[in-house]
């Protein structure tokens, strides 16, 4: 990956990083947008709907005049959730393409692998789909997050299964790589304030569904209650065979696992499962911000799901960052509105400041209760 990186910032400087007629990406009639996620392999439900949220959010934009007077293009390359292929894609992004800024990576592995690239060239970084404490503290110029933590989401989790469940030995099955010690760093807070300890780890390899060592070692620590960090493929495989063994914790994992794909991998076996969210449900009509986005994703023949309402609400939030930057947009006036940002987006409430990059930090929850994600009373919270 160094190497990818090194070359990209030699070329970059090679050629300047703004154009003679203005910022890097902007011209009078567009503003150029680069996004390197998930579009196939195991993990590629989580890219392919955050893209069609951005894509519905932008289409309206576009059709109503755009911002300022420029339309957004968006421009996507597939990862595959390998951190190698981000940092080639993002290179290209920059150097090639030319984009102004970056919107809605999937992943820690991927968003952190290309912070040097970021830094160097102060491309702005907008809502990456990862919850991860590297990319929130301390606070970066050019990284802003929308949705909460790992750490609020493992909080909730946490609290849930203790304060309501009365569950006190809890395991954790991670993806063996940053993801998972960011999910597992989350767990481990969150049971220190209770004065409890971790109840067995097992792990398995990214992109991989090869969970049956680290379920055999769950298994024999014969926890209460098992938080799984992954993505939806190895993580339905591990619940799947857990249940044919007999071994029948309380299972729990975090927004980033793709709730509608999970469930659909799971079939029967994710009954009673927990999942934590980040945003309220796609179908929650008492806010005007849900009901213009079931209206726009009906229009453009989507459904209604996590996935796209998370992109749907990263492009609204950029797009108030860009309105904030002015009719002479440039990257340092993007920063400069996106640190004042305060916005009422139709009931979700959304800002920002200098010392505070994260948007939103409520969690949700949802529990699989015949086939569907019934959500779960936030009576404790």
């Amino acid at each position: 990956m160094g190497s990818v990186l090194l070359s990209a910032l030699l070329s970059v400087c090679a050629c300047g990083l703004s154009p003679a007629w203005g910022e890097t990406g902007v011209t009078p009639q567009e503003v150029r947008v680069g996004m390197s996620n998930a579009l196939s392999g195991p993990a590629a439900r989580l890219g392919t709907r955050l893209k069609a949220g951005v894509e519905v959010y932008f289409g309206k934009v576009n059709a109503a005049g755009g911002v300022h007077g420029r339309k957004l293009k968006l421009i996507s390359y597939d990862d595959a959730y390998e951190p190698g292929r981000c940092a080639a894609f993002t290179a290209k992004l920059v150097d090639e393409d030319r984009v102004f800024a970056l919107l809605g990576y999937v992943g820690t592995p991927t968003s952190t692998g290309v912070l040097p690239l970021v830094n160097e060239l102060g491309v702005p970084f907008v809502a990456p789909l990862t919850g991860a404490a590297s990319l929130r503290s301390p606070v970066n110029r050019l990284v802003y997050n929308v949705r909460g933590s790992y750490a609020d989401e493992m909080e909730y989790l946490v609290e849930h299964l203790t304060h309501d469940l009365g569950v006190k030995r809890i395991g954790i099955l991670v993806q063996n790589d940053s993801f998972g010690a960011a999910g597992e760093d989350g767990v481990m807070i969150a049971l220190r304030r209770r004065s409890l300890s971790l109840c067995g780890k097992g792990s398995y390899k990214r992109n991989t569904e090869e969970v049956g060592e680290g379920l055999a070692v769950l298994q024999e620590a014969k926890p209460e209650a098992v938080i799984l960090v992954g993505t939806y493929k190895p993580l339905a495989t591990a619940v799947k065979q857990a249940r044919a063994a007999g071994f029948n914790p309380r299972w729990a994992t975090i927004s980033f696992v793709g709730t509608e794909a999970f469930m659909a991998e799971l079939g029967p076996a994710g009954e009673g499962v927990f999942v934590s969210q980040v945003l309220p449900s796609p179908f929650d009509e008492r806010l005007p911000f849900i009901v213009g986005y079931q209206r726009d994703m009906k229009a453009a023949g989507e459904s209604p799901d996590y996935g796209s309402l998370e992109g749907y609400v990263d492009a609204a939030v950029f797009v108030e960052g860009l309105r904030q930057g002015g009719v002479e947009l440039s990257r340092a006036s993007f920063l400069r509105g996106m640190d004042g940002l305060q916005a009422d987006l139709g009931g979700l409430q959304v800002s920002y400041s200098p010392t505070n990059h994260q948007a939103l930090r409520r969690v949700h929850a949802i529990q699989v209760q015949g086939g569907k994600a019934v959500p779960v009373s936030e009576s404790f919270r």
